[in-house]
């Protein structure tokens, strides 16, 4: 999914600041800022929150499935969540209804222009989730103390 980052690799999330952490030690608040972040990070959420919608993004991503792989795929999620988390994306613009007309019709799902601008969000996740589950692991195999 992405390259290998190898300083990435070498870095642990408490050895990460931000640049408001940053700001904060040096006694430098901008608040109008945080302000925003906080808005932004809001909007994003209301979007992208539920149980499945980030696992029916992902699925998503660069595939065009019908529901009922979708459904497959998605251990767990009854008919009727899946109906309302894809029409919820739907309607948020981030993924594509498209209707064939045969009989019976089927339906298939994909991601908008605008649904694939979350694509560099999922190679973070995917880092992300790598380096958790490397420092996992060497933490349950080293003694603690």
């Amino acid at each position: 999914m992405t390259k290998e980052n190898p300083k990435l690799n070498d870095i642990w999330p408490d050895q990460i600041t931000t640049t408001e952490e940053q700001q904060l030690r040096n006694g430098e608040v901008n608040t109008e800022h945080e302000e925003e972040c906080d808005i932004n990070i809001e909007a994003t959420l209301r979007v992208l929150s539920g149980k499945w919608k980030l696992q029916l993004l992902y699925e998503l991503v660069g595939k065009t499935r019908r529901f009922n792989d979708l459904r497959r795929r998605l251990s767990g999620i009854s008919q009727k969540m899946l109906t309302q988390q894809l029409r919820e994306l739907e309607e948020d613009g981030l993924v594509n209804r498209n209707v064939i007309p045969d009989i019976p019709p089927k339906v298939e799902y994909s991601l908008t222009v605008y649904g694939h601008t979350l694509g560099p969000m999922f190679d973070i996740m995917f880092e992300w989730g790598a380096n958790h589950r490397q420092r996992l692991a060497q933490s349950s195999s080293t003694p603690h103390a």
